[in-house]
């Protein structure tokens, strides 16, 4: 049975065994919407150059299927329709679709990293991961591909290279303005060893003359101890950490 989901009031976190993925066509964009976005676009550009209009999988939908299950329909488009979002009145704009890691150390802490400035959402906390990609060719979106983006991502921010079977489906996140993240659970590591892999990837970074994507890395086992960090934070954040909390408990 599919029972469509409503918007929650903040952020709501679903439990989840399976996600089925469909693709839907996406909304047309009136010719004066797409005016507004194109030049809020080039404006973030000018403002921040590293920026680029590559493929992305937005979210259209997101259902219940069945006690343990979702239904989540997607779009494709590109980052530049994102900046619908700015533009007041838009009825075409679409909320993100994002995988992220869960990285736990061995006494129970989770890494949270702190975005570059050279990044979209620069000195925001989050956990590592990053916007969906359409598939290529006739590849399907599915929980395999997500699961395979989110250990990219992974390894890109961190440093950590971490095989796909080896992450497990653990939460949706499901906000106010429709955003749908998609979360997974890595194994446990060492601190140090996340820290030894992190340093190497600055390293790295640095020496080809790029930033890496995460300024600086946090663990943290407590929504005070996210409080207590200095900058903004996404807002799924809190609630995610207080969760693991309780599930750890």
């Amino acid at each position: 049975m599919i029972e469509p989901l409503s918007r929650p009031s903040r952020v709501e976190l679903l439990e989840v065994d399976r996600i089925r993925l469909v693709e839907t066509a996406p909304p047309r964009v009136p010719p004066e919407e797409r005016e507004a976005m194109n030049r809020v676009w080039e404006q973030a550009v000018r403002a921040n150059p590293s920026l680029f209009d590559g493929p992305a999988a937005a979210c259209a939908g997101l259902e219940r299927e069945g006690p343990r299950g979702l239904v989540l329909t997607w779009v494709r488009t590109t980052y530049r329709h994102y900046a619908l979002r700015r533009v007041p009145g838009a009825t075409a704009s679409l909320p993100s679709l994002f995988v992220a890691v869960v990285q736990p150390t061995n006494d129970g802490r989770l890494l949270v990293g702190r975005m570059s400035a050279s990044t979209a959402s620069p000195g925001r906390w989050q956990l590592p991961g990053g916007s969906a990609e359409p598939p290529q060719g006739r590849e399907p979106l599915d929980t395999s591909a997500l699961r395979r983006h989110a250990a990219r991502e992974l390894a890109e921010e961190t440093g950590l290279d971490t095989a796909p079977g080896e992450l497990r489906l653990w939460l949706v996140t499901h906000d106010e303005e429709g955003h749908v993240g998609v979360l997974f659970l890595a194994p446990h590591r060492p601190e140090s060893l996340l820290r030894e892999r992190y340093a190497a990837l600055v390293s790295s970074e640095t020496a080809h003359g790029r930033e890496p994507e995460l300024a600086r890395i946090a663990f943290v086992r407590s929504p005070a101890e996210v409080a207590g960090l200095d900058g903004t934070h996404v807002a799924f954040l809190k609630p995610v950490i207080a969760h693991w909390g309780s599930a750890a408990t």
